[in-house]
């Protein structure tokens, strides 16, 4: 392999501000590069090679992501030597946080990095702030740590609106009621468009009280057809999960137990008399 030597301009820099934030891509800044050992290719970072591969192959079952933990070889951008995974080449540092159990780098250290064993990957936020749930298989803020509804592997899987794998997404995610994750960009999105129930499971992302109580309003407002008045069906809730027998009726269903319009109708009226009932 061949070693290029520094040049006199960069030996004369500090080792561990050199470049400081001039290098790295859209993800992170770094003064290096990886060689991924999936395809043997150079890129700046997991993310960089990610999206470059999985762009090119669309078609694909699955996607092609590096496995962080394989990679073996560094590129400083300065000499541009090829190395074994180290914070320090020669007097210069490829980034001011490493993770060797990773193989991360990094020079904005504001984002206060740290490594979750549990997780197994690097994250951000400060090690203080953070608890691991060994059955949701993920890290939550200690705000949740004694109210969180747990859900088996809760982030191992992708958002279930942009499809993106949550685990290690570097974008914010929000952790609903129900115990599901979502990108909070998404939940945003949702809230925008008044969809208040979990993409998941269809429970109530939040207090919907306010929403139940003009409901009632309106279906008092709204008297059933005399044939139908006395016209049961059954509903399932979604909010508490249980089955009931109530009137029916063509503007929503209460639950008895929980108060919720979070409902479904499960059997009872046909279709049909429902289409005659609105024409």
């Amino acid at each position: 392999m061949e070693v290029k030597s520094m040049p006199s301009s960069v030996q004369e820099k500090s080792s561990v501000d050199l470049g400081n934030d001039q290098f790295g891509c859209a993800h992170y800044k770094r003064r290096c590069r990886i060689r991924a050992p999936c395809c043997n290719e150079i890129f700046y970072c997991r993310h960089c090679h990610n999206e470059a591969k999985n762009c090119l192959d669309v078609d694909q079952v699955e996607r092609h992501e590096i496995p962080r933990h394989d990679v073996k070889k560094v590129i400083c951008t300065l000499c541009d030597t090829e190395q074994n995974v180290r914070q320090n080449c020669s007097i210069v540092g490829m980034g001011k946080y490493f993770c060797e159990k990773c193989n991360f780098f990094d020079d904005d250290v504001s984002k206060n990095q740290y490594h979750c064993d549990g997780c197994g990957i690097c994250r951000t936020g400060g090690k203080e702030n953070f608890f691991h749930c060994d059955r949701c298989g993920c890290c939550y803020s200690q705000i949740l740590k004694d109210s969180h509804q747990c859900v088996e592997r809760a982030m191992h899987h992708n958002c279930p609106i942009c499809f993106e794998f949550l685990f290690d997404s570097t974008r914010d995610i929000s952790v609903l009621p129900c115990g599901h994750t979502i990108h909070l960009e998404c939940l945003r999105e949702m809230e925008q468009h008044f969809l208040l129930s979990c993409p998941l499971c269809s429970k109530s992302i939040c207090d919907m009280s306010s929403v139940w109580e003009k409901l009632d309003k309106e279906v008092a407002s709204t008297p059933m057809p005399v044939m139908y008045r006395n016209k049961m069906v059954w509903i399932l809730c979604n909010d508490c999960g249980t089955e009931s027998n109530v009137h029916f009726h063509t503007v929503a269903h209460k639950c008895p137990g929980c108060s919720s319009y979070n409902t479904r109708q499960i059997r009872g009226v046909s279709a049909a008399c429902v289409r005659n009932l609105r024409d």
